[in-house]
């Protein structure tokens, strides 16, 4: 058994695991044995390709929120709780 890639139009649609005995025919589709750079979303001409998609931006929602309990996380610090305590209190 090993790692093959199910490859359509030079995309890797899916990543599976394939006797290679039983037949596989899928319409479209061809069997390409993966190897270590082989990631479903990649793409396959000849070799396999990924690219790592960069993480999106966060939303103004998600940074003012962080602000604020970066703000009092501070303040209990200032209060004399360790960044420990404050972590394991309130799961910052």
């Amino acid at each position: 058994m090993a790692r093959y890639a199910v490859v359509k139009d030079g995309i890797v649609k899916n990543v599976i695991i394939w006797n290679g005995d039983t037949a596989y025919e899928v319409e479209g589709e061809v069997l390409i044995e993966a190897t270590a750079d082989t990631h479903i979303g990649g793409t396959y001409d000849g070799a396999f390709h990924y690219v790592v998609p960069t993480p999106p931006e966060p939303t103004a929602e998600q940074v003012a929120r962080q602000a604020k309990l970066d703000s009092v996380k501070s303040k209990l610090e200032a209060l004399g709780l360790t960044t420990e305590e404050v972590q394991e209190a309130f799961g910052l």
